[in-house]
């Protein structure tokens, strides 16, 4: 649960100090909610609350809230990733609203916001689903601009130790406490895993749902490998009747089992964000048995009524919530191993 390092860590970045005066909700009964995967997303949620406490719409808080981690230079999301087996740094992301209106990118490369592109692609084409070149035409006839098609100094360092013995282990990539990059799955002493994806979900003040995922994929994975984030039913799911999920982790084994879509599903019959979440997981754990404990996944999920809610495999997930009531908050999923 949440400890006094967490608690620091959130005072020295101000988001314990946010403030939620001024909020007046458009519908009775409802309350506008943003949560997202790992801590991260406690930089994310703040950026998407301004939003929303504005009375703005889910739809522009998903995207503006995963574009903070986005610009963030790092080994995990956005152009400052570790790179694929053959040195480039490949782009998925995927949106989706309230009138299941959705669209992504895959394969995207020196683009600096897969997110917008993801959200041009669902409101200016008829299609759902750009990738790779095609995807980056897209990007520019949009008025996107090409970045440097350099790696970031850690990303380099990182890459060059790797291709040391170019071994490739499609588990999960580990980062160590000092945010240099491991390349065996293995977990920190406390228990968490390396992330290179961020899921957000939000609520906005009319009762509306959105959803949003955006990733660097899996450190040193295999050159146009698409794991579940910018797959809509896989990666992230929406539906304004009944709630919304959205999925990080081993993208395989998510895309396998369609992990935000089977949450949703089960939330429509009713099961609270919790348990659907741990359903889902179960049913996971089922399908890989002893294998399971090589590799993390986790979903988030709110649903129609506000309630949220999480589910891991292993220990070590944790995710990021921000309401009215309760502030910008850092929690642990439960988790089945």
């Amino acid at each position: 649960m949440f400890n006094r390092r967490k608690f620091l860590e959130m005072s020295s970045l101000g988001l314990s100090a946010i403030s939620f005066s001024g909020f007046t909700p458009k519908n009775k009964g409802t309350k506008p909610i943003v949560i997202s995967t790992w801590d991260a997303g406690l930089r994310a949620n703040k950026a998407a609350w301004e939003i929303l406490r504005n009375n703005g719409r889910a739809l522009d808080a998903v995207e503006r809230g995963v574009m903070v981690t986005e610009d963030e230079i790092n080994c995990c999301v956005g152009l400052g990733a570790n790179p694929d087996r053959e040195g480039h740094v490949t782009l998925d992301a995927c949106i989706m609203d309230e009138h299941a209106n959705c669209g992504s990118v895959a394969f995207l490369e020196r683009i600096k916001h897969p997110i917008q592109v993801a959200r041009k692609v669902m409101e200016n084409t008829p299609h759902v689903f750009l990738v790779g070149e095609g995807a980056q035409q897209f990007a520019l006839s949009q008025g996107f601009v090409l970045e440097k098609d350099e790696l970031s100094k850690d990303a380099e360092r990182n890459y060059k130790e790797w291709l040391k013995k170019s071994e490739y282990k499609p588990i999960i990539n580990v980062e160590n406490k000092n945010n240099q990059t491991a390349w065996a799955p293995t977990r920190f002493d406390d228990g968490t895993w390396n992330h290179d994806t961020i899921g957000m979900i939000a609520m906005d003040a009319a009762g509306n749902l959105s959803g949003s995922c955006t990733t660097s994929g899996m450190g040193f994975k295999m050159r146009g490998r698409i794991g579940d984030s910018p797959i809509i039913g896989a990666g992230l799911f929406v539906d304004n009747e009944v709630g919304a999920a959205v999925a990080t982790g081993q993208g395989e084994d998510i895309i396998r089992i369609g992990g935000s879509h089977a949450v949703v599903e089960l939330m429509r019959q009713g099961f609270p964000p919790e348990e659907a979440c741990k359903k889902v997981i179960e049913r996971l754990l089922k399908v890989k048995g002893e294998k399971a404990k090589d590799i993390q996944a986790a979903i988030i999920a709110i649903n129609k009524k506000g309630e949220y809610g999480a589910y891991c495999l292993q220990t070590g997930f944790n995710y990021s919530v921000c309401t009215a009531d309760d502030k910008n908050i850092l929690l642990n999923g439960k988790n089945l191993i």
